[in-house]
């Protein structure tokens, strides 16, 4: 990789695996706390290494998700969703970094496809595509920040220069939810099969899972859609590990319709459910609005393009 020139001397090198759950931390050591420090890439060399799936997919030392916590009296809440799909403002993590402790106790890798997020587990595979260009790259997400609020995520110089990114730059991020799984499940010791780190078909695959709780009704002063009688499209809204969190929130999701909490595999889905195309569509562009959201839809248990209808 041909030389790369920092604009900014990172006041804290070491991002340390420090636990984040604390209040303030104005002077914890971990990256970014400042909201400065990012590289600038001024070569035009695009001959990275191949995309790596045994280091993406590999375990790490620890799986971190992390309580809720705030820097600069700025809250952030980390939460396993598989669903997130995002855009935003990415930056590039300086390489003045390279070789320090990331948050999950691995070792940072300028050279590797690895980026930072603020609420991610730690490790998550995730795809970021580069909004003025089209180009994507799949990355492995392993440490917190950035901690400043116009970004949402930074790439290592090897991933932000595959993408074409020579700065901040607008990017989708989306959670490849089989392979995040995947190196979940290899880090806490866990089977699963093997997979690589390629774009997911979702729409080719029908779901079946198992309903395990319904929502009471909503209150009466809420806005809901009523569900229609056995309509055929669902709303994904968000995917945990446990599932208090999945019940707490679809609690809070039946405003909306008719919420519901789903076990799939060691995942608890909220979904809200018995839609037609019409409600569907409302409810996906509610959440949006209203929420701040990213959902999924499914038609008979099959996934589609949120945009679809």
């Amino acid at each position: 990789m041909k030389k790369v020139i920092s604009l900014a001397v990172v006041a804290a090198i070491a991002a340390g695996c420090t636990d984040l759950s604390t209040t303030d931390t104005s002077s914890m050591n971990g990256y970014g706390t400042d909201g400065f420090g990012e590289e600038t890439l001024v070569t035009t060399d695009t001959s990275m290494q191949s995309l790596n799936n045994t280091y993406l997919l590999a375990p790490a030392p620890k799986y971190y998700v992390g309580s809720a916590y705030k820097v600069e009296d700025v809250q952030y809440i980390p939460v396993e969703d598989l669903t997130y799909n995002q855009t935003g403002i990415a930056g590039i993590i300086p390489a003045e970094l390279n070789g320090t402790k990331t948050s999950n106790g691995e070792v940072f890798d300028m050279n590797q496809m690895v980026a930072t997020s603020k609420t991610l587990p730690l490790p998550t595979i995730a795809r970021v595509t580069n909004l003025d260009n089209g180009q994507s790259v799949v990355v492995r997400v392993n440490n917190r920040g950035p901690f400043v609020n116009t970004r949402i995520m930074d790439l290592s110089p090897a991933a932000a220069q595959k993408i074409g990114m020579n700065g901040q730059t607008k990017v989708q991020v989306q959670v490849m939810a089989n392979e995040s799984m995947a190196v979940k499940n290899a880090t806490i010791g866990a089977t699963t099969p093997a997979v690589t780190a390629q774009p997911q078909q979702p729409a080719q695959t029908v779901e079946t899972a198992t309903v395990i709780t319904t929502t009471t009704a909503p209150d009466a002063a809420a806005t809901t859609v009523a569900p229609a009688a056995g309509g055929e499209y669902s709303v994904q809204v968000a995917a945990f590990y446990g599932q208090d969190s999945a019940d707490a929130l679809a609690s809070r999701m039946a405003k909306y319709g008719n919420a519901r909490v789903v076990l799939d595999g060691d995942l608890y889905k909220v979904r809200i459910t018995d839609l037609n195309a019409a409600q569907a569509r409302q409810v996906i562009d509610a959440l949006r609005m209203n929420e701040g959201m990213a959902p999924g839809l499914l038609r008979n248990g099959r996934w589609i393009n949120a945009d679809s209808i």
